[in-house]
This record gives structure tokens, C-alpha cells and sequence, in this order.
């Protein structure tokens, strides 16, 4: 019975050591699940914000083009409103499923911005489906849509802890050539 008690506080540290082994790698993959679960709700988020800005980008440069129709927009591809209307239609009807998904994932800072952007894109869509020919009151829709978009990114960015991006202003060559 001696030489157990001897060994005793042996066989104790073993089971210490043992059992504080077994609680770090416990605590580890803890940590690490975590880490792990952060970044796959990071990879959707980042895939919603996507889809979402995509989905609105489609109906911004659909604007583009009947607004060119309507004399309002240089672009080089003009559309007429009546070609236009079931693009847009489709184009407004995929915004619901990308907006449902963004008021489901998005942080809140991402959803005011993303409602800014698509309040200037309707008012964009309204101002072509009135037949409205004022290429000055278009530039100041683009501008405010440019402004909702640039915010929309910002946030975007902020959300997911990315750096600064590129603000996506850029000087277009004018007819004559000159910037």
C-alpha cells in the first residue's frame, strides 16, 4: 500500500495533465468552430450583398438604355420603353427574393443603405415610365443613384470589415475625345 502512496500524486498529475489537456483541445475547437461558422455566415452575407447589388445594377443599366431612348443618357445602346418593359418587369420581380435575402442576412447598416440605393432606382424607373424628357433632371436621378450605391458599398465594406474600395467614378472620354 506504501509504494501507492507514493505513486499517488504521480498518477494525480497524469490525471490533472490528462484532463487539462482535454479541457485546451475542447476550449481550441471551440474557438475554432466559431472562427470557422464566422466566416461561412461572412461568405453568405458577402453573396447576398452580391446578388443584391448585381440585381439592381441589371435594372440601373436597363434605365440607362430607355433613358438614352428617351434622349435623358448618352448611352450607346438605346431601348424603347415598350422593349424595356418586361426587362424591367423581370428586373423588378428578381429584386424581391435579393431584397428578402438582404433583410434576412444583412446587418442593419447594410439594409438602410440597399433601401437608399433602391428608392433612387424606382424613382429612376418612374421618371421613364412618365415619358419625362429632361436630361438634367436625369443626371441629378443618376447622381443620387450613383450616391445610394456608393453608400450601399460603403456599408457593404464596413459589415464585412473590408478595406476602402475603388469609388467607381470614372472620367468617360467625351465625343471629342477629351475628358
Amino acid at each position: 500500500m506504501t509504494a501507492f502512496l507514493q505513486q499517488l500524486p504521480a498518477l494525480i498529475g497524469v490525471v490533472i495533465g490528462a484532463l487539462g489537456s482535454y479541457l485546451a483541445v475542447v476550449r481550441s475547437d471551440r474557438a475554432k468552430f466559431r472562427r470557422e461558422e464566422a466566416a461561412r455566415w461572412e461568405e453568405r452575407r458577402l453573396a447576398v450583398y452580391s446578388e443584391y447589388a448585381r440585381t439592381l445594377k441589371r435594372a440601373v443599366t436597363l434605365t440607362y438604355r430607355v433613358a438614352a431612348h428617351l434622349g435623358n443618357d448618352p448611352h450607346p445602346h438605346p431601348l424603347s420603353p415598350d422593349e424595356a418593359a418586361p426587362l424591367l418587369a423581370q428586373a423588378a420581380h428578381d429584386r424581391d427574393p435579393a431584397g428578402e435575402a438582404l433583410l434576412l442576412l444583412g446587418s442593419t447598416a447594410v439594409v438602410d443603405q440597399a433601401r437608399v440605393w433602391v428608392v433612387s432606382l424606382m424613382d429612376m424607373e418612374r421618371f421613364l415610365r412618365e415619358g419625362i424628357r429632361d436630361p438634367q433632371a436625369w443626371q441629378e436621378l443618376l447622381e443620387r443613384q450613383r450616391t445610394g450605391r456608393a453608400g450601399y458599398y460603403t456599408a457593404v465594406r464596413q459589415d464585412l470589415a473590408l478595406p476602402p474600395g475603388h469609388p467607381a467614378r470614372w472620367a468617360l472620354p467625351s465625343a471629342d475625345g477629351r475628358r
